[in-house]
This record gives C-alpha cells, sequence and structure tokens, in this order.
C-alpha cells in the first residue's frame, strides 16, 4: 500500500512537472506521514498564501498562481518548516511527523536548496553540544574553531551551487542559514565564556573578533523572517546594548543584569535608530517587550512604562494587542490567584481542568514535547529526583505540541505514570493561558492556587531542604 501511494504522488508529480512550463504557476505537494492536523497551511512572512486539506491517504496539493518568490513556511500543526519557492516550481515533499524535521525530504525544482537548508537547520542542532564545549576557549582559538566550521559550509554550499545551478536569490538564502547562524555564536561568545571560566569580567576581544560585522545588512526584507537572522538580530542588538550600557551608563555587569528596565529601554533605542525596515522594527521591538516582560513577571510601574515605550514605538497593531494580553496574563498568574480553568486531557480522553487537578493536592505541573526527546528524558529523571526531594507535591506533566497517538506511545513506552500526564490539544490556548515560554517552566500550586507561576523546574528547588529558592 505504501508504495502504491508513493507511485500515486509521483505520477501527481510529474503532472504537475509538465505543467509547470507556465512560469507564474508553482506546484507544491507531498504526503504526510501520521499526521497530526487535517490540513498544510503555506505561509509568506505572516500571511498566509494558501491552505490544503490532507486527503483519506493523507496526500496534499497546492497550486499557487503568481507566487512571490523567496522564503516561505508551511505549517502542520503544531509544527512548521521553510520552503524556498521560485516562480514555475514543482516540488513534492514527504515527511513523518514522528520526526518531523529529521525525515523532511524535498523533490523537484528547487530540491537542493531546500535540502540544504534542512541540512544546515538539523546540523546546527548537532552542532549544539560541540558549540557549548568550545565557549570557554579563548577568544581566538574560538573564532578559528567557528570560522573553519562555517568555511566547511560553504565549501560545500558553492560545490552544489556549481553542481545544480542555484539562482542567486536562492544561493544568498541558503548562504545567510550558514553566515547568521556562525555569528550568533560570536554574539553570544562574550557572555557564555564568563558564565563557562567563572571569569569576574568579560574577556578582552581584539578588535577583529566582531569583523563580519562590517557587512551585516540589517534591513534585508527578505530574511525578516528567517529564524537564523531574526534570532541574530536579537543576540546583536542585546549584546551591543549590554556593552554599551557597561561602558557608557556607568554599570558593572552585575548592575546591568539587575536593571532590566534601563538596560531593554537603551536596546529599544538602539533598535529605533538603527534599523529601518518596518517589519524588522517591529518585530524585535516586540521581542524586547515580551523578554523584558517575561523576565520581570510583575505588575510594577516599571512595566507599565516600558508597555508604554513600546506602544510609542511599534507601528503594528497586532503586537499592542499581544503585549496588551501578556501583561494582563501575568497579572492572572500572580502568587494567590486561582488556577485558571484550562482544560488539559487524560490518557482516557477525559478533560478536566487545571483548577480541579490542582485542588486535589499541592502540584507542580511541568511541560515536555516529543520534538525534544532529549528534554523529555533529562525532565522525566529530574522529576523523579524531585519526587523523592519534595514529596510535598504532586508532579503533574502536560504534553505540548505532539499528536495524541504520539504522546499516548511515548508515556507508555516510558512507563510513566498514566493518572499525572495530561495532553493539551490547544497549545497555543496553554502556551497565552500559563505563559509558557520555555519548556523548563513549571508552575507550582499550593492549596488549589498558584504559589509560583514563573518556577523553574531546575532552578527553584532547594536540592537539600522541601522549600523553594528565590529564582
Amino acid at each position: 500500500m505504501h508504495k502504491i501511494l508513493l507511485l500515486y504522488i509521483t505520477v501527481i508529480f510529474i503532472g504537475c512537472a509538465e505543467q509547470s512550463k507556465t512560469p507564474d504557476v508553482v506546484y507544491f505537494a507531498g504526503e504526510i506521514v501520521n499526521p497530526t492536523s487535517d490540513y498544510i497551511v503555506l505561509y509568506k512572512n505572516e500571511v498566509v498564501v494558501d491552505s490544503a486539506k490532507l486527503d483519506k491517504d493523507n496526500l496534499f496539493s497546492f497550486t499557487i498562481e503568481n507566487v512571490e518568490e523567496g522564503l516561505h513556511h508551511f505549517d502542520h500543526a503544531p509544527e512548521l518548516q521553510y520552503i524556498y519557492l521560485e516562480q514555475g516550481d514543482s516540488i513534492l515533499i514527504r515527511l513523518n511527523t514522528m520526526a518531523f524535521d529529521e525525515s523532511l525530504v524535498f523533490s523537484g525544482s528547487n530540491e537542493d536548496v531546500n535540502n540544504f537548508m534542512i541540512e544546515m537547520f538539523l546540523n546546527y542542532e548537532d552542532e549544539e553540544h560541540l558549540i557549548n564545549s568550545y565557549y570557554k576557549l579563548a577568544p581566538e582559538t574560538f573564532s578559528v574553531k567557528i570560522d573553519s566550521l562555517r568555511n566547511q559550509k560553504l565549501v560545500e554550499l558553492n560545490t552544489l551551487s556549481l553542481e545544480e545551478g542555484l539562482s542567486n536569490k536562492a544561493f544568498a538564502m541558503a548562504k545567510a542559514s550558514i553566515d547568521y547562524n556562525s555569528y550568533l555564536y560570536k554574539e553570544k561568545y562574550p557572555f557564555y565564556h564568563k558564565k563557562k571560566t567563572g571569569e569576574d569580567a568579560f574577556h578582552k576581544l581584539d578588535v577583529s573578533f566582531y569583523d563580519y560585522r562590517n557587512n551585516l545588512d540589517i534591513n534585508n526584507k527578505d530574511m525578516v523572517y528567517f529564524r537564523p537572522y531574526y534570532d541574530f538580530m536579537i543576540h546583536h542588538f542585546g549584546n551591543l546594548s549590554y556593552m554599551t550600557c557597561m561602558k557608557k551608563c556607568g554599570m558593572d555587569s552585575h548592575l546591568a543584569k539587575k536593571n532590566h528596565l534601563h538596560l531593554n529601554r537603551h536596546k529599544m533605542i538602539l533598535i529605533d535608530s538603527m534599523v529601518q525596515e518596518k517589519n524588522l522594527r517591529d518585530n524585535l521591538f516586540r521581542n524586547v517587550t515580551m523578554d523584558y516582560l517575561l523576565k520581570v513577571h510583575e505588575v510594577s510601574k516599571d512595566c507599565d512604562t516600558f508597555i508604554s515605550d513600546f506602544k510609542n514605538l511599534s507601528e503594528n497593531q497586532y503586537h499592542k494587542e499581544e503585549i496588551t494580553s501578556l501583561y494582563q496574563g501575568i497579572q492572572n498568574l500572580q502568587a494567590n490567584q486561582q488556577v485558571p480553568e484550562l482544560l488539559i486531557e487524560n490518557s482516557n480522553g477525559v478533560e478536566m481542568s487545571l483548577k480541579e487537578i490542582a485542588e486535589i493536592e499541592n502540584t507542580v505541573f511541568y511541560f515536555w514535547t516529543a520534538t525534544q526527546k532529549r528534554h523529555f528524558k533529562n525532565v522525566i529523571k529530574h522529576v523523579k529526583r524531585l519526587q523523592q526531594s519534595h514529596p510535598e507535591y504532586n508532579y503533574v506533566g502536560i504534553n505540548l505540541k505532539t499528536g495524541k497517538s504520539q504522546w499516548l506511545a511515548m508515556i507508555k513506552d516510558y512507563e510513566l505514570d498514566l493518572a499525572n500526564q495530561y495532553w493539551g490539544s490547544d497549545f497555543q490556548n496553554i502556551q497565552e493561558s500559563l505563559i509558557v515560554d520555555g519548556l523548563n517552566k513549571c508552575v507550582i500550586t499550593k492549596d488549589g492556587r498558584i504559589e509560583d507561576a514563573f518556577a523553574h523546574l531546575y532552578k527553584s528547588f532547594s536540592p537539600n531542604k522541601n522549600a523553594m529558592v528565590s529564582k
């Protein structure tokens, strides 16, 4: 049956390719194994281009006229990934949601640049442990190693371009996936090096360490929504504002870290003065404001002041509404507030509210997802340790961004207590209601009310006594 389906897809695809002689039409089709949603949605930046419903064989297809060339992304909730499209393309994908990114394969026109970018995406995930070991090195040695890794990838890209004839725009996008990930490591270096080595001050860097900054394109509208580019910009402006505050505002590193309002206002001023591209400006303003509110996670005049600053700078009305909603959510999650009436589903398919669960006994709600297996395994081990050191709490796992069948399979495979494992079908609602900004977050309740809705599973418990420690 599987071979028949593949043949069927191929026949459709060949038909699409024949028709693709029409230069203003793009065909995009494929198969989703173990689907977690009924739809594939194609986006250009934040705008929906089109959507397609999976048929009974989990196949889909798009026919798109007058596509805007460049980077797009497709969403199969709760996952998404990039796809590069040019006029006249016919592209086929196949993926298995059990390993969404790892299984994704592109075929057809522009398959080379798309497969290269997914390869780079996975490559940088695999490199994470290696790069972490480099941060303790001296800056000159660190720079040599990062540059060497970057050059190896550039050689691979240049070879691919010579063999397959990538367009200039496709080559530039693929090169950006290499460059901005590598540059990001250098923006992080002074902070990670200080942490890894325990040095009292930031290590002095040679003027050549940041040479790549001379060639940055800070206003590239084609890459505003490209994760490597955007992540780099976030850390770049964070680095600039932090170092500038230390030099010009009379702060040492400890004070700069603590003075969230001053530091983040400085960051907003830098972005305002240096970035002209509207969408990038607005996205960076949004990121700084969210980061500030989530770090402080309290109700104060400082927060009111910063939100006012944000609203004066941002031109994006949706972002303004989003920040207002976030701040309201933070207010709702302050200590002694009632636990939200948020519905999650147990292994028998019965919905229960967080409030109902929290009223039974003092509870720690923690989060995990099937897409991050290493995190999941670490969390399960850590929760077992917490059950021994802090038995006064019941530990309840909430699964996010995972298909229901995969979630059930995982809790059975790892022999987890079914009574304390729940599935969140509406990720966005859970994320917004509980302000889940990272998987190490946990929500601690006591006597049916919130004790700490912004706790950290690894940092908020004393290892030696039955008491929480302040963050």
